[in-house]
């Protein structure tokens, strides 16, 4: 995808806009909440004087003229009882935006601790994910999402995990390429869902109980029941009321709440399910119509639009803001003395069962792609933002090469220094391997996570951090922080050694590779690692795979001359001034002339004999 089309240049840094952002939007909340505060000491003085006033004029026999005073001033208090929650929102809607801008501003200078670190999607045996930051403290996850949702995140989650179809990319490109310049609309999607943070339940379990056949599919008489017994049962109780015995009601009672209680495990199988889902449902409704109210040009978002339509013409947000609404009254539930009667004289639960059941055939099978189109939304999000906020990063080109990877000023992306240091480097077609020598902590490391990183997102979908990335469509594997396990008797190195045997399974299948091996066989002596790490080499030459291996072992550098035009030798190399040693960060053709373990071994004081 051609460059121009992903961005839109802007005038004014991001880091300035979240700034005047977070300003105004700080005065919109004080502004807010004062009238707010003012709105509330109104209800209290219509509630003093409506309860004082009513007194008055009950207690001197003006009955008339009370019960008038009283229902009016009720009106009254009801009116500026919606007003003031309509203030509170607008309060607290305020009060979300400025925390989003803090946030982008805090993600802009890497402080990122404070969002959501992905941590269960952490797997050891991922084939890139625990060696790339790709999910925990520090990680990309933190620094791409914007995703409210557990739905959202879920979504996000698989596109770094997964690479998709060079479609499927270009496809996510161009809807990230129509919602990136509009910081407003993302801002929004994101504080309107969170208004309700209740979202840690997964709606998929409640979208698939839904589709269970319905209780009162085989009950047509409790359907009956449930609206001839409740007006029945409230006459007795208003009889009762009117001076009767109570035994008019007893019988009612006892019919009522004999089929509540035998009944009881399909009234809790429903509350359970639903109750958990009364703000996962408001947000996805207001996140919904504010899709709904958007004008979308790019095909991906067109066709998410297309979901959220039904034929019938309702929209998808009254929809699930009914099925919310449903949901509330099932919270009756939770007040005892309010559920039993409700239930006994009522059959609260009963009417609300059969309510949702009616929604679920109005609606069919249609909550699960809506609730699909809101993950997919939130992740686009994610990688909008963070587009928006990088206007340097570009977005990737696809490449029809084999395995190419070809950056100009590549950067790591979480690393937020200043003054970045960016390097090029390419590679085209299988069989190759970048051997990359140098001192210790001259950058090696970093670098592969760097070239890594970048992949993963290019191919999710998001902007890269580089000045021009073309990439192929590869699986990207990693073999760097293998670690010994007790639990199973593993050491490090056997359990690297497991990791290369799945790298050679995966090639061995004719998938096209891209590894990143960070000082191969560290864990062997001198010898076997390097006719190890050179039979490896030799091996992985003869299948569809290229890539990096990081090594302090300079011997590699001479499968360069084994293997011309397969093997290339590159290196980062230090300086040592008096005390200091100095990095420069670059990646540099050829092999590394230049290490400092020595010299670190003298600065934390260890005696090392210089005279060689």
């Amino acid at each position: 995808m051609p460059q121009s089309a992903a961005f839109r240049p802007l005038t004014v840094a991001p880091a300035d806009i979240f700034t005047d952002n977070l300003a105004a939007h700080a005065t919109q909340e004080q502004y807010h909440g004062r009238r707010h505060q003012a709105v509330a000491w109104v209800r209290v003085l219509i509630f003093v004087v409506g309860a004082l006033g009513g007194y008055l004029l009950f207690s001197n026999g003006r009955n008339v003229a009370g019960l008038a005073f009283v229902l009016t001033l009720y009106v009254v208090f009801v009116l500026i009882m919606r007003w003031h929650s309509r203030l509170g929102y607008q309060y607290n809607h305020y009060r979300l935006l400025r925390i989003i801008s803090q946030e982008e501003l805090a993600r802009l200078g890497g402080k990122l601790t404070q969002f959501e670190a992905g941590a269960r999607y952490l797997d050891a045996s991922h084939a890139y994910a625990a060696d790339l930051d790709v999910f925990g403290p520090y990680s990309l996850f933190q620094l791409l999402s914007r995703a409210t949702s557990r739905l959202g995140q879920d979504r996000l989650a698989d596109w770094l995990r997964q690479a998709a179809a060079p479609a499927t990319v270009q496809a996510r490109q161009a809807a990230v390429a129509e919602l990136a310049p509009d910081a407003t609309w993302q801002q929004e999607w994101q504080a309107r869902a969170r208004h309700f943070p209740r979202q840690t339940d997964d709606p998929r379990r409640f979208a698939a109980w839904l589709q269970q056949p319905d209780f009162f599919a085989d009950k047509a008489w409790l359907k009956a029941a449930l609206f001839v017994l409740p007006p029945l049962a409230l006459t007795s109780a208003g009889l009762w009321l009117s001076g009767y015995s109570f035994g008019v009601v007893v019988p009612f009672l006892v019919l009522l709440g004999g089929i509540n209680h035998h009944y009881r495990a399909a009234r809790d199988e429903y509350f359970e399910h639903s109750d958990s889902m009364y703000d996962v449902l408001r947000a996805y409704r207001d996140q919904l119509a504010l899709l709904e109210e958007r004008e979308v040009k790019s095909p991906p978002l067109v066709a998410l639009r297309n979901l959220i339509a039904p034929p019938d013409g309702v929209p998808a947000s009254r929809l699930i803001g009914q099925l919310a609404g449903i949901v509330a009254y099932f919270s009756v539930r939770q007040s005892t003395l309010a559920a039993f009667f409700a239930n006994n004289l009522l059959f609260w639960d009963f009417f609300w069962m059969w309510r949702l059941e009616g929604w679920k055939r109005q609606l069919g099978g249609k909550l699960g792609p809506m609730l699909d189109v809101v993950a997919e939304v939130e992740a686009l999000v994610s990688l909008a933002a963070y587009q928006f906020a990088n206007p340097i990063y570009t977005v990737p080109e696809l490449s029809n090469e084999a395995l190419e990877f070809t950056a100009e000023g590549l950067g790591h992306p979480l690393i937020f220094a200043t003054a970045r240091i960016t390097n090029d480097f390419s590679t085209v077609g299988a069989g190759h391997t970048g051997v990359v020598t140098g001192s210790n902590m001259s950058g090696k490391t970093t670098f592969l996570r760097t070239v890594g990183l970048n992949m993963v997102l290019a191919l999710a979908g998001g902007a890269v951090c580089a000045r021009h990335l073309r990439v192929s469509p590869a699986q990207v594997y990693t073999a760097m922080r293998t670690q010994d396990n007790l639990a199973e008797s593993t050491s490090s190195f056997y359990a690297e050694l497991k990791r290369l045997r799945l790298l050679l399974e995966l090639t061995a299948q004719g998938t096209p590779v891209f590894y990143l091996l960070d000082e191969i066989l560290k864990g062997t002596n001198s010898r076997d690692r390097h006719r190890g790490a050179r039979a490896l080499i030799h091996q992985l030459h003869q299948r569809p795979a290229s890539g990096l291996i990081s090594t302090h072992d300079l011997e590699l550098g001479a499968l360069a001359d084994e293997l011309p035009g397969a093997v290339t030798n590159y290196s980062f190399n230090s300086t040592i001034e008096g005390d200091e040693i100095l990095f420069d960060y670059h990646l540099t053709p050829g092999l590394c002339r230049s290490f400092n373990a020595s010299k670190l071994m003298q600065l934390m004081g260890i005696a090392i004999d210089n005279e060689e």
